[in-house]
């Protein structure tokens, strides 16, 4: 009795394969909530203190609720980015060449994925090397070559790389389409071609309905990462578009122009640049991507899933 008693508790505790037990189970969800705090706790810190004024901010008693609900951080943030024209200069810099990355892209991987050519292996190899290079140690020599074919200071300086299959990480993006046309039956591409489908058709009605996930996978990481982008925006565009996340970087500098503190008599210690506002200004400039991902969170953990490529 007791030998069956132990048996129990042994499988109640451990499982019958180490991977179903209660310990298994209370160690993984204390590794996934400790995941999630770190990950959490910045941006909540930042909302909340993005509510707090002056007072509040130096109040050490005042960490998550703050005692003065401020809304005027925002209203001095909205002004300071000068939100709505910026928020037009991100959605046309980040949406136009993320539409170029996903059409090659695409293409790209669906070349490697269903068709045999000399050489592949070897441009496979290329390309994936080209996944290690950073990006930043290319900028020097690029700047240089798109100033002598004249794509500085336009949206060709995203948009043509991208449609080149040299778009910002789009080696990722080659990768993820490979993983998910290589899972296409080739039974299903060869029944239609017996029905006189020639390679577009296929690739139109078979390939890419397949495929949803994988377009809006790639969609989603490719918009976040042009959206944040600003070295290669700053010296590609100069002037020409300003994005939020741009205006963020300067934010100090036009606070300070707009809302003096110096002046006397017209609420200066009000004015005082603080963690608050610009807190404030962080979240006005990823609530955009907060709204798409929780849009689309559904196909975005699907496409995960299905890519079988982590870590990116």
């Amino acid at each position: 009795m007791k030998k069956l008693n132990k048996q129990r508790l042994k499988r109640t505790l451990f499982g019958i394969y180490g991977n179903d037990g209660l310990v298994f189970k209370i160690v993984l969800y204390l590794l996934l909530i400790g995941i999630s705090f770190i990950f959490l706790y910045p941006l909540l810190r930042m909302l909340a203190s993005s509510f707090m004024n002056l007072e509040d901010l130096i109040d050490p008693t005042s960490i998550w609720i703050p005692k003065h609900f401020n809304l005027q951080n925002y209203v001095k943030s909205w002004y300071t980015l000068n939100a709505i024209p910026r928020l037009w200069d991100s959605l046309i810099v980040t949406l136009s060449p993320t539409i170029c990355i996903i059409v090659s892209s695409s293409l790209i991987g669906y070349g490697f994925a269903k068709f045999t050519f000399p050489f592949k292996r070897i441009l496979m190899g290329i390309l994936v090397g080209m996944f290690l290079v950073p990006t930043i140690l290319l900028a020097i020599p690029t700047y240089v070559i798109f100033r002598e074919i004249h794509l500085l200071n336009s949206l060709k300086a995203f948009n043509v790389p991208a449609l080149l299959g040299f778009g910002l990480r789009q080696t990722i993006f080659i990768l993820i389409f490979y993983q998910f046309f290589r899972q296409i039956p080739n039974e299903l591409i060869e029944a239609a071609e017996v029905d006189g489908a020639n390679t577009v058709r296929i690739f139109l009605t078979i390939a890419i309905p397949l495929s949803l996930p994988a377009f809006l996978i790639c969609f989603l990481y490719s918009f976040v990462w042009y959206w944040n982008e600003t070295s290669l925006a700053t010296m590609y565009f100069g002037e020409k578009y300003t994005t939020l996340p741009m205006a963020v970087e300067n934010f100090r500098a036009t606070y300070e122009l707009l809302y003096p503190s110096g002046s006397v008599g017209l609420g200066a210690a009000h004015n005082i640049f603080n963690q608050g506002v610009l807190f404030a200004g962080i979240i006005i400039s990823i609530i955009p991507l907060l709204i798409i991902y929780f849009v689309a969170q559904k196909w975005f953990i699907e496409g995960v899933d299905r890519s079988g490529i982590a870590g990116m």
